[in-house]
């Protein structure tokens, strides 16, 4: 090995560990801390991200990468340490250009805006966030304008995100995947409403945590490096490839929250403990996108966990876990967690109206950023918008423009796109592994996993953020990212459900 790139290994080895014990703190915030930590705990974070900017952005790492950029182009394009050189440049390049003072004020605003959020939300308390919005809003405009050359202000956020996107071309994707969705969205308001009360039967947490917990030990999710906490809204977080945590939210009038926000999580989590172990301590020990991560994470919840082929396995281990099910009949409990209905709730959403949520908050994360909406006109907006698309009304901005922790606890902007590509994604991956393993249809319906999961380990997980999210997709799928696998995966599901015939699919290909 170079002797300059075992001096950047261990140098970037303190930066992960710096990062690693951040998610530790944020972690920690989001489950256990009692709120009486919050102002110490800010501090803490803001501690923390000036000494991972400094470690991330020391001269050391940009004369080492210079030194080894002609070693760097005598390598082979997938050798490790080609993608660790790439990967690190990259990340080198994008945190010089913040001051570190930014880092740290946005680190503990962030900490504080959480900490406020889990006391407003519950009481639709939009008023006393807007402030701390308006300044979360000023934060991220600042951080972006360290990219300067950008077409639109948001570029840099979402690129940071999902690299090598910029709005307009997620705005291109989703102007046609939006004509795709509403034919079947129209098609299915025309038809009868599924049964849905079977799923709002009093069921207790102790019985929802059991069931989720073997369905995800069998998806392949390692208890030994990881474990699963309760939280405000549920997301997955990794201290290190040994120590990958999900956190759920359940619910005792709706059996189906906790179980597919669990399924949803262990998705994510598979990914970041399928990751190459040598990449431990590296920039190439993470995902390499929102948008992939999402991908997986959807992979799992939906095709998989909503799939009837799941059901006829599981539906009885669910009646016996949970003895209110028992009359109920497999096919009313099918068509009940796959009923399509307009929602006020993004992560409740139905597959077929998900996305039109998502592109909600990025066409408002575009009009905040560019100067067309003021954050004391986000509710409203929020409400007219809502009522617009989906024909609702928000009584209570807990369920609208307070419901996403996201803005809450981070920036604005590059946040929400990666749940939409992820979808996308999700579809043309798993074509891609049924294709090269016909028979993970029928091993799943016999509760087995193991071909799917070794699929996406190979194609997906094991190599971390090595390569780019659309080199990930050429690489596993044989071409580039296209809508049509997904509209067709949903046109195959949900028009037999609604008995709804799909018009002719176009090939957009973005």
């Amino acid at each position: 090995m170079h002797p300059r790139l075992t001096e950047l290994r261990a140098r970037l080895r303190d930066v992960y560990d710096l990062d690693m014990t951040t998610s530790l703190l944020q972690w920690d915030q989001t489950t256990y801390m009692p709120p009486g930590g919050a102002e110490a705990r800010g501090r803490q974070l803001s501690l923390l991200g000036r000494l991972a900017h400094q470690s991330r952005t020391h001269a050391d790492i940009g004369r080492w990468l210079d030194e080894l950029r002609a070693h760097e182009q005598s390598l082979d394009y997938d050798s490790d340490d080609a993608g660790l050189l790439r990967v690190t440049r990259r990340s080198f390049e994008r945190a010089t250009r913040v001051p570190m003072e930014l880092v740290a004020e946005f680190q503990n605003h962030a900490s504080a805006t959480y900490q406020a959020w889990t006391e407003a939300r519950p009481a639709g308390d939009f008023a006393r966030m807007a402030p701390m919005l308006e300044k979360t809003l000023d934060l991220s405009r600042r951080w972006a304008e360290c990219f300067p050359g950008y077409e639109s202000i948001a570029d840099p956020l979402i690129d940071a995100q999902d690299f090598g996107m910029k709005a307009s071309t997620v705005k291109a994707l989703f102007a046609d995947l939006r004509a795709a969705l509403l034919p079947l969205v129209r098609a299915i308001a025309d038809r009868p409403r599924h049964e849905t009360d079977c799923l709002r039967m009093a069921v207790s947490e102790s019985a929802q945590q059991r069931f989720a917990v073997e369905v995800i030990r069998r998806f392949g999710y390692d208890f030994e490096r990881g474990r699963l906490d309760r939280t405000h809204h549920p997301f997955m977080t990794k201290f290190s490839l040994g120590d990958v945590r999900i956190t759920t939210k359940y619910r005792p009038d709706d059996v189906s929250f906790a179980l597919f926000s669990t399924l949803h999580e262990a998705g994510h989590a598979l990914y970041e403990q399928g990751i190459a172990a040598e990449y431990e301590g590296t920039p190439l020990a993470h995902g390499t996108s929102a948008g992939v991560h999402e991908s997986q994470s959807r992979l799992w919840e939906n095709l998989v966990g909503r799939s009837q082929g799941f059901w006829s396995f599981y539906y009885s281990r669910l009646q016996a876990e949970m003895p209110e099910y028992r009359d109920v009949p497999i096919d009313t409990f099918y068509r009940a967690i796959n009923s399509v209905e307009p929602s006020l709730i993004r992560i409740e959403a139905d597959e077929v109206t998900y996305n039109l949520h998502v592109m909600l908050r990025f066409d408002f994360e575009l009009d905040l950023l560019e100067g067309r909406l003021a954050v004391r006109d986000l509710a409203e907006a929020w409400r007219e918008r809502i009522r617009a698309d989906f024909g609702l009304e928000v009584d209570n901005d807990r369920d609208g423009a307070l419901q996403d922790v996201h803005w809450y606890g981070g920036n604005i902007g590059g946040v929400f796109q990666g749940y939409t590509l992820g979808n996308v994604m999700s579809a043309q991956l798993y074509q891609a592994a049924c294709r090269s393993r016909p028979s993970i249809p029928e091993q799943m319906a016999r509760g087995e996993f193991t071909q799917l999961l070794e699929w996406l380990r190979e194609h997906v997980h094991r190599h971390g953020s090595k390569f780019t999210a659309s080199e990930i997709i050429e690489r596993a799928t044989g071409g580039p990212l296209k809508i049509d696998p997904y509209m067709r995966y949903l046109w195959g599901k949900y028009g037999p459900l609604y008995g709804v015939r799909p018009p002719q699919l176009a090939g957009a290909s973005r």
